[in-house]
C-alpha cells in the first residue's frame, strides 16, 4: 500500500484519481475512496468557498500500521502454522494549490 501511496503523494487530485486507475495494485481502491473521502470533507468544510477538486493537491498521504490478526491454517498431520493477518491504517490530507501553511 505504501508503494501507491508514494506514487500520487504531491500530485493534483484528479492526476492522483487518474493515475490510480492505471496501477495494477490492490490497493489502489482503498486510497481512491479515501482521497474522494478526503476532497468530500474538504468541500463540506468549506462550503461558502468556491473549491473544486481541480484545486487540491495530496499534501500529505500516510500508511501506518494497524492491528495485526493472528490466524492458523491446517496442514498435513493434523498440525496447524500461524500466520498474520495485517492491516493498516490510511490518512490522506488535502490543501488547496495556493495555500502553503501547515
Amino acid at each position: 500500500m505504501r508503494r501507491v501511496a508514494n506514487t500520487v503523494r504531491g500530485q493534483r487530485v484528479p492526476d492522483a484519481i487518474h493515475a490510480l486507475h492505471f496501477l495494477p495494485q490492490a490497493a489502489t481502491r482503498p486510497i481512491e475512496a479515501t482521497i474522494r473521502s478526503a476532497v468530500g470533507n474538504m468541500m463540506d468544510l468549506h462550503q461558502n468557498e468556491r473549491i473544486t477538486p481541480d484545486q487540491l493537491v495530496v499534501a500529505e498521504i500516510r500508511v501506518d500500521g494497524g492491528p495485526t490478526f493472528r490466524r492458523f491454517r491446517p496442514v498435513a498431520r493434523g498440525r496447524a502454522h500461524p500466520y498474520k493477518k495485517r492491516l493498516s491504517h490510511l490518512t490522506v490530507v488535502v490543501r488547496r494549490m495556493d495555500d502553503n501553511s501547515e
